[in-house]
């Protein structure tokens, strides 16, 4: 059986990749964007917030491995799905909630993930599903950007905190 791809916004890519880059099954991940207009964008033109697109992570997992339910569970324990187009102080559209998949039942099981999930938070989850229509990666030094900078104030402040929460709940050593 080949891998399967979905693609995860939840805030700056740099923070998503770190955490899905911990679990086995995961066979691959590209930042990159999504989700816009604007084709074949850089990451300046991102932040200004024309694009339409978001700061994604594209996942290739292996199902046999790691589940679409058990990413989804990842994905939605390392951010918060309630607040629009932000993610703690990334501010803007490019930061926003969205699940993009390549797989009809990828769709149905991500809405039905989100009405299992929704009563345990106490405002609506903004999350987006929709089908992936393009992706475009990141420059390549935003690939791996953790690992390369695990010192870097962002990534011991922002970072560093999401992947002990992940760590904890999934008991990673």
């Amino acid at each position: 059986m080949p891998g399967e791809t979905i693609v995860f916004g939840g805030g700056c890519f740099w923070c998503t990749e770190a955490v899905f880059r911990l679990f086995k099954g995961v066979l691959e991940t590209m930042p990159g964007y999504a989700g816009g207009t604007t084709p074949n964008p850089t990451y300046d033109q991102v932040c200004d917030g024309y694009t339409g697109h978001a700061e994604v992570l594209k996942v290739d997992y292996d199902p046999r491995i790691i589940n679409l339910d058990k990413l989804l569970d990842i994905f939605f324990t390392m951010h918060d799905p309630t607040t629009l187009n932000r993610q703690g102080a990334d501010v803007g559209t490019q930061y926003r909630s969205i699940i993009l998949y390549t797989e009809e039942r990828q769709k149905e099981s991500a809405e039905l993930f989100i009405k299992r999930i929704q009563p345990h938070y106490g405002s609506p989850i903004v999350t987006e599903v929709k089908k992936l229509d393009a992706f475009y990666p990141a420059e390549d030094h935003h690939r791996r950007y953790f690992e390369k900078n695990p010192r870097q104030g962002y990534c011991s402040v922002v970072i560093g905190p999401k992947i002990q929460k992940v760590k904890k709940k999934y008991g990673l050593p």
